[in-house]
């Protein structure tokens, strides 16, 4: 038997892929998939023969701690987000995790710009009010966030692969782009040709539409909240495609509600799938009258094309395996935290 690989929090309905990219390596793969809402439950000798763990979930954590997997030589997290892996108490163990950064960079950057469109051209309120009443609604009045996008400024937080990917696709609309990343060297902006701002504040002053593309962390939970909306340039529209927990639901709601923000686009939401009860999700579903227009949400599928979805689990495999054979450490989110000797 090859190298053995084990797959928790497995998400895809159909195995088959995975199998046959690990059966190119000669690698065999256990499975194991979440129930009822919970992490994926894994026996403690398959857990003890692993020499590589993979989780799927972007939510839910690896149920079992670090020292149940004595062989593991790498931890990784299909997708980009890490969040649910401890990197910490991995790398203590010198044992190294990864993610796949790269798998739906395209799609992820489209997809917020998408978010962008829906809500300053108004398609988002245009088909909403045509299938309601196409006659009676045939008016570009029903959306009220319109505005012109060659004049307004395009703001990011977190200039990384996505971040930067939006930001082009921002100047193809011919606007201006302003960042806010602490992460970046100093003259990054001088190498993009982008302007950059000292502060969250700074960006949120000048901006009028704001693209969140930074990593979860203790540092960026709440990063958008009701300090920063109250910072924010008036009619604000927000887009996040990155973390749920970035932007603060209760203050996005509240802001929305007074009109500091005029208009949010979420991909991601704090709690997944949405809390129905959420006041913005509830005002959203009923269709209340101030909300109407001004606010869109999609499930989390900003990564997804078909293209991206094959890059992400052949990706997955690959990365593992290649640590393994190698000990190569491209693509390694915790190198910082990794215990040497």
């Amino acid at each position: 038997m090859g190298r053995r690989l084990l797959l928790v929090n497995y998400l895809h309905a159909d195995e088959s892929f995975e199998r046959k990219v690990a059966a190119e390596h000669g690698a065999h793969l256990d499975i194991f998939r979440p129930a009822g809402g919970k992490p994926s439950e894994v026996p403690a000798g398959i857990a003890a023969e692993a020499e590589g763990l993979i989780s799927y979930s972007a939510v839910q954590k690896i149920a079992l701690p670090p020292e149940a997997f004595p062989k593991v030589r790498c931890v990784l997290r299909s997708g980009v987000g890490y969040d649910t892996i401890d990197g910490a108490a991995w790398g203590a163990r010198g044992i190294p995790v990864f993610n796949v950064p790269d798998y739906g960079t395209s799609e992820v950057a489209d997809h917020a710009i998408a978010l962008m469109l829906a809500l300053t051209r108004g398609t988002a309120a245009y088909h909403d009010a045509m299938r309601r009443d196409p006659v009676k609604n045939w008016t570009y009045t029903v959306a009220p966030t319109v505005r012109r996008l060659r004049v307004s400024t395009f703001g990011v937080v977190g200039l990384g692969r996505i971040g930067l990917a939006a930001a082009r696709r921002a100047q193809g609309f011919g606007m201006d782009v302003v960042f806010h990343d602490p992460y970046q060297p100093s003259g990054f902006e001088l190498a993009t040709g982008l302007k950059r701002a000292r502060t969250l504040e700074d960006l949120l002053k000048v901006a009028d539409v704001v693209s969140v593309h930074t990593p979860l962390s203790p540092e960026t939970t709440g990063l958008l909240g009701a300090k920063a909306f109250a910072a924010a340039k008036p009619g604000l529209v927000v887009v996040n495609t990155a973390r749920g927990p970035i932007v603060d639901l209760d203050a996005l709601h509240d802001a929305l509600k007074s009109g500091k923000v005029a208009a949010a686009g979420l991909d991601v939401l704090p709690k997944e799938p949405a809390e129905a009860n959420h006041p913005l999700i509830r005002a959203f579903v009923d269709r209340e009258e101030w909300l109407e227009g001004r606010f869109t949400l999609s499930p989390h599928a900003a990564f997804y094309s078909p293209d991206a979805n094959d890059d992400l689990r052949r990706k997955t495999i690959e990365t593992v395996l290649d640590h393994i054979e190698t000990g190569s450490l491209s693509n390694c989110v915790n190198l910082h935290q990794l215990r040497r000797g």
